[in-house]
């Protein structure tokens, strides 16, 4: 784990003295125990934050992608070269396996180099006679401050996916990660103030009320949250009065449709592991899992053996495939969830504890024999707790699949191409896989329909979210 306290200028400047009032605290979900205490940004300290950045836009909006490109690059290998770091300090701010923490920082070193290159190839001009005597062109331009507000699970992540083509496109940026996780947030941060040119990349820490001076202030042209749908509605309603765009990636109830001629034991031993991972604190998990009446004995067996197979232990050991949620909070969340489902006839197949020993750690829970309108069913636990339906029909399980307000990412496993096409089709959700759930690319959008938000993540589309299209139309000369 990290050496704590965490050295540098951010840190140094964020963290409570004896005397602050207004402050938080964060903790190590392993053990319960304090890691540091930080300051809950000021609104005026949000405010010189955006002033900062909108000073910066004024010279960095005009730079070149190449320009910008080529300090994307740079970031990227100093977070690299760093990555142990920045992995330790990760798995113990959201108590992650180590393992899947040095695997995360891998990746969030491709966000940045992708976005480094897409920001070269603009797919926006267009140019021509549409008008007699006139020419038209369209260009693909900045918005100017933008203000990022990321969650508490994938704290780096989330950060690179809004950081990176934040800044590939020409904007300026202020970021507030969760109060619950700003550890790695900080470090990457203070990194990058290394690199980038002064206020180009500001950082404020603090709880709702620092969210809510962000998106309220009028010169930030855009807010970007990933959260649960709640805090998007307000932050949607909140940005309103200025007319603000909003780009929401909220929460999400994932389904694995799963068909009898599958292969069911990989199937069953797939799912367990991505249902469990991060202790199911992940959006995108397959919690809801809908089984083909004819496979459904065969797969319960398969998966409760495969689930009885996965470790939860403590991130640094090697042998952990998930590690405790993320606080106290969380974990009554997750035994209010299971205590409601088992008071209304559902099965607990495995887990549905606590486990006994220091931390916030939670058993992996399967439950059956649910309604699809129960309460587990229809709202987002976001925990190691995973539901197994059953469906007589394509059509019935497509039906229970969409039921839901959710519409992040869905997968369906069959050989059947015919039902493969029809499926992915019909599913309602932004993202659906193939005989596979939780492979991300860099290159494809990522983003969701209905409660799930609305805007994409990832991609060329990604910088496009952080860019308006202008029309200039010349007169002919003579």
């Amino acid at each position: 784990m990290p050496t704590a306290p965490l050295a540098g200028p951010l840190f140094d400047y964020w963290r409570a003295g004896a005397a602050d009032s207004n402050a938080f605290v964060t903790h190590d979900p392993a053990t319960g125990e304090p890691l540091d205490t930080y300051r809950n940004a000021t609104s005026q300290e949000v405010a010189t934050a955006v002033e900062k950045a909108a000073s910066a836009f004024s010279t960095w909006g005009r730079t070149t992608p190449a320009e910008r490109a080529t300090l994307l690059l740079t970031l990227a290998d100093r977070l690299e070269a760093a990555g142990e770091d920045f992995a330790r300090t990760e798995s113990a701010d959201v108590g992650k396996p180590l393992a899947l923490a040095r695997e995360e920082i891998a990746y969030d070193a491709d966000v940045l180099r992708f976005m480094a290159g897409a920001c070269r190839i603009s797919h926006a001009g267009a140019a021509g006679e549409y008008v007699e005597g006139s020419t038209s062109m369209t260009r693909r331009d900045p918005l100017g401050v933008v203000g990022l507000i990321t969650p508490w699970n994938y704290p780096l992540m989330e950060a690179m996916w809004k950081v990176a083509p934040a800044l590939a496109a020409g904007n300026t940026v202020v970021l507030k990660p969760s109060e619950l996780t700003p550890l790695s947030t900080i470090l990457f941060a203070q990194l990058a103030q290394e690199v980038l040119p002064d206020g180009v990349l500001n950082l404020v820490l603090g709880d709702g009320a620092t969210g809510a001076a962000l998106v309220e202030h009028p010169a930030v042209r855009l807010v970007s949250l990933t959260g649960d749908v709640a805090t998007g509605k307000k932050v949607a309603a909140a940005a309103a009065s200025t007319l603000k765009r909003v780009h929401l990636e909220l929460g999400g109830k994932a389904p694995a449709l799963v068909f009898a001629d599958a292969p069911l034991d990989a199937v069953a031993a797939e799912l367990a592991a991505t249902g469990f991972l991060n202790a199911g604190q992940d959006c995108t998990a397959p919690c809801r899992v809908i089984v083909e009446d004819a496979a459904y004995g065969a797969f319960v067996e398969a998966y409760c053996k495969a689930v009885a197979d996965l470790r939860c232990g403590d991130p640094e050991d090697e042998s952990s495939h998930f590690g405790p949620v993320i606080s106290r909070r969380q974990l009554e969340r997750v035994e209010g969830f299971v205590g409601r489902a088992r008071s209304t006839g559902a099965s607990v197949l495995t887990g549905g504890r606590r486990v006994d020993r220091p931390g916030w750690f939670y058993e992996a829970t399967v439950i059956t024999d649910v309604r699809q309108d129960d309460e587990i069913i229809q709202r987002e636990v976001f925990g190691p707790v995973v539901t197994i339906q059953r469906a007589g029909s394509d059509d019935e399980m497509l039906a229970m699949a969409n039921s839901v307000d959710y519409g992040l990412a869905a997968s369906v496993w069959t050989s059947d191409v015919n039902r493969s096409l029809r499926l992915t089709r019909d599913l309602a959700f932004g993202t659906v896989w193939l005989n596979q759930h939780l492979v991300l690319a860099n290159e494809m959008p990522f983003g969701g329909f209905g409660q799930s938000g609305y805007g994409k993540e990832l991609s060329a589309h990604a910088i496009d979210e952080y860019s308006q299209v202008k029309h200039v139309m010349l007169k002919a000369a003579g």
